[in-house]
């Protein structure tokens, strides 16, 4: 048999179910106990937030009004007592408690494990400063572990194409939420490690109440990180959630656009730094050029090129009074063989003159040559000295570099021309080269 019945519309359907909540008087005045999950406080003072058993859940809120009779804010994990009346959302089809008092009973048990867990791994040192690693400068290379279809990798892609776009990317897919996601994070972690390794590892999700991010409150996973070779940023929900991975990472950021902004620099700030590089490095080459000018010009106006003859003048003035005191010692050489020739004639009487005569001679001629050796060679060392005397002064010597193609610019007013500075179009400039100087007249100036 057909059926005779009119079908109704949704929100025929709706405001039905609607009627039937609220003029139950069950359903009105329901005290209700739970704990706090994904707790939200909106700009205008009203309280959205899920309270949930072991088995079920309820979406509740509580307006502004209410909200501020309440002696202490409620928190995610809080064990409480709420008293209102359930109510059905026509708009998304949903049924909610709108809470009119609440007061704490205690806190829930995920919460009192979390805490647990973080004064044990704390005692243990996994959450020490000390051992953890900073992040490189300028990374070749990120991995991102976490959901390849979550909101999170589409943000921490966007952030880190933008900023650095040379960076390369190593995507590790995980599960962050369920029963087997603290498995497939340590997996994700372990593979990260192995073979060709990225510079700095990003790890997390979006938000979520504590039972979506409990996979990163699990012990294996802390260790994970922990033994970790590579950098790890947690960036695990929004700012104000806080999980055993984040204080076991070596940074924690508030989001994962955040951890993305950490890891990799902006483009801007690196050319600024590379431009802040060159400009030093270029006024230290300047400072240093300018430094060996100012030598040069102390040397090419040094007294000793101005009057090379000080240079060897000196010596020769010592060569000559060598050259004296051989000729005195000569001299009293021969004086004194002369009396010794007399003194042996008249000891030697009965000897023939002859003999006597011969034999000072030769010893005479002996006596010569070996003093004409001696005068030689010093003669040969003072040749040598002013040698390499002169041919230091010619290595000074301006002229010297003149001949080598370079030229020297004077101004109108005769002084030197260090910089295009000093030089206006159509100024007349005096150069000196080697075998002259002429004038030109400057037509352009370029500078460097």
């Amino acid at each position: 048999m057909e059926d005779k019945k009119l079908p109704l519309s949704v929100r025929a359907l709706t405001k039905y179910i609607k009627l039937k909540f609220d003029y139950d008087q069950n359903l009105q005045g329901v005290l209700l106990k739970g704990e706090i999950s994904n707790f939200k406080r909106h700009s205008r003072g009203h309280f959205y937030f899920t309270l949930k058993d072991e088995e079920a859940q309820v979406s509740a809120v509580m307006f502004a009004q209410a909200a501020k009779a309440v002696g202490f804010t409620p928190k995610d994990g809080m064990e409480v007592i709420v008293k209102g009346s359930l109510s059905v959302y026509e708009a998304g089809g949903s049924y909610s408690i709108q809470v009119r008092s609440i007061k704490e009973d205690g806190v829930g048990n995920l919460f009192v494990a979390f805490n647990q867990m973080k004064e044990r791994l704390g005692r243990e040192g996994l959450f020490d400063q000390a051992r953890k690693m900073p992040l490189p400068k300028f990374p070749a290379s990120v991995g991102i572990i976490t959901s390849p279809t979550g909101a999170a990798i589409r943000d921490v892609l966007s952030t880190i194409r933008r900023r650095f776009p040379a960076t390369q990317i190593f995507i590790y897919p995980a599960l962050v939420q369920g029963e087997n996601a603290a498995a497939s994070i340590v997996s994700c972690i372990r593979q990260a490690n192995e073979g060709i390794r990225p510079d700095v590892i990003i790890l997390g999700r979006g938000g979520g109440s504590i039972e979506d991010l409990w996979a990163f409150n699990e012990e294996a996973v802390a260790r994970a990180i922990f033994q970790s070779k590579v950098p790890i940023i947690s960036a695990v929900g929004h700012e104000t959630d806080f999980t055993i991975a984040d204080f076991v990472a070596d940074l924690r950021a508030p989001t994962p656009t955040g951890a993305a902004e950490m890891a990799v620099p902006s483009l801007p700030d690196v050319l600024a730094y590379y431009n802040q590089l060159t400009g030093r490095l270029s006024q230290n080459l300047s400072n240093q050029l300018n430094q060996k000018k100012e030598k040069l010009d102390r040397l090419a106006n040094h007294y000793i090129l101005k009057n090379p003859n000080t240079l060897f003048e000196p010596k020769m003035m010592h060569v000559d009074k060598l050259t004296e005191k051989l000729q005195h010692l000569l001299q009293d050489t021969q004086s004194k063989k002369a009396f010794r020739l007399q003194s042996a004639q008249a000891r030697l009487g009965h000897f023939p003159p002859g003999r006597v005569i011969e034999a000072k001679r030769q010893r005479f001629v002996f006596m010569q040559a070996l003093l004409t050796q001696s005068m030689e060679k010093k003669m040969s060392q003072s040749k040598t000295g002013y040698g390499q005397a002169l041919a230091m002064l010619q290595l000074l010597n301006p002229l010297a570099v003149l001949a080598k193609g370079y030229g020297v610019m004077a101004d109108g007013e005769g002084k030197a021309v260090r910089s295009v500075s000093q030089l206006k179009v159509g100024e007349a400039v005096r150069a000196t080269v080697a075998d002259g100087n002429f004038l030109a007249v400057v037509e352009e100036i370029i500078e460097n």
